[in-house]
């Protein structure tokens, strides 16, 4: 008992089941993605960005405002959030592998370290 095809029918049989792999294919594709953020999103994040660098040029304006000893820390706390806010949104980190954001997270830590080390073996803070 043994079924035979047509050479018409096995075309066709194969295009079908080559045609479901490429659809598994994209289904797997789209829950693998992630949801992009909306214009408005980055826009509010570009404002917010925005207004942190206009608080960091107010800074220097020592005759408006004296930060004192709060202006390098002040400083240093815009510099990061604002480079996480880069590299979380307009680096799509926020939606990559959690992995990639510990790695961030880690170099930025050493940085900022490395950074306020600096700072501190040149007497800066005097």
């Amino acid at each position: 008992m043994s079924t035979t095809t047509t050479g018409h029918e096995g075309t066709r049989d194969t295009a079908q089941e080559s045609s479901a792999e490429s659809d598994a294919g994209h289904a797997d594709a789209d829950h693998s993605e992630h949801e992009h953020p909306s214009d408005w999103a980055y826009v509010k994040i570009a404002l917010i960005l925005a207004v942190i660098t206009a608080v960091e040029v107010f800074t220097y304006f020592e005759t408006v405002l004296d930060w004192g000893s709060f202006l390098i820390p002040s400083l240093l706390i815009m510099m990061v959030v604002k480079f996480w806010l880069v590299a979380t949104w307009f680096m799509h980190l926020k939606f990559d592998n959690p992995i990639f954001y510990k790695m961030f997270v880690g170099g930025l830590s050493l940085a900022v370290g490395v950074y306020v080390a600096a700072l501190a073996a040149f007497e800066f803070w005097a």
